[in-house]
């Protein structure tokens, strides 16, 4: 639940609302990749998932820098969204089984994650293009191709684990 209800008459205040909803999606991601790190077996997962973190600090650190720009405050939001794909894979870890299997389902619950993260940094990133915001259309633009990035990456990391998975 948000702590302060906010209202929502203008376009800033929805771009305003919805960066504060990525800034705690970010947030959670960061408590909840160690344990995908942790579970993963495959040693390119686990780097892969370990870079991400470090990128994910970089665009939380993107996030502070956009609100000061806007004078407003990060916090206020609870990312729902986040917090249900988040339990998503907190469940797929929690199973035992063939480690190939459990990396296979590492790997979804994160592509979750990272498109679930696209399509609110491209939105953000088109409000920041509309309300002139030039220089934090390009900050979240940047993060925008992390996240497509990030989803490349498990996309090809999976071309290998699917098969051993396939195979167990």
């Amino acid at each position: 639940m948000a702590l302060f209800s906010m209202k929502l008459d203008n376009l800033k205040a929805l771009f305003v609302n919805e960066l504060r909803d990525l800034y705690d999606a970010e947030n959670q991601i960061t408590k909840a990749l160690p344990k995908l790190i942790d579970k993963s077996q495959n040693p390119q997962l686990k780097a892969g998932l370990k870079e991400h973190l470090e990128v994910t600090h970089g665009q939380i650190r993107r996030l502070d820098r956009i609100f000061q720009m806007l004078n407003e405050k990060a916090t206020g939001e609870t990312c729902k969204g986040m917090k249900g794909l988040i339990a998503e894979g907190d469940e797929m870890v929690s199973h035992s089984g063939d480690a190939s299997v459990i990396d296979a389902g590492i790997i979804s619950a994160a592509q979750r994650v990272e498109h679930y993260e696209m399509a609110g940094y491209g939105t953000v990133r088109t409000y920041a293009e509309l309300l002139g915001h030039r220089e934090m259309a390009n900050l979240l633009q940047q993060t925008l191709d992390e996240e497509k990035q990030a989803d490349e990456t498990l996309s090809q990391i999976a071309k290998t684990i699917n098969v051993e998975a396939k195979a167990a």
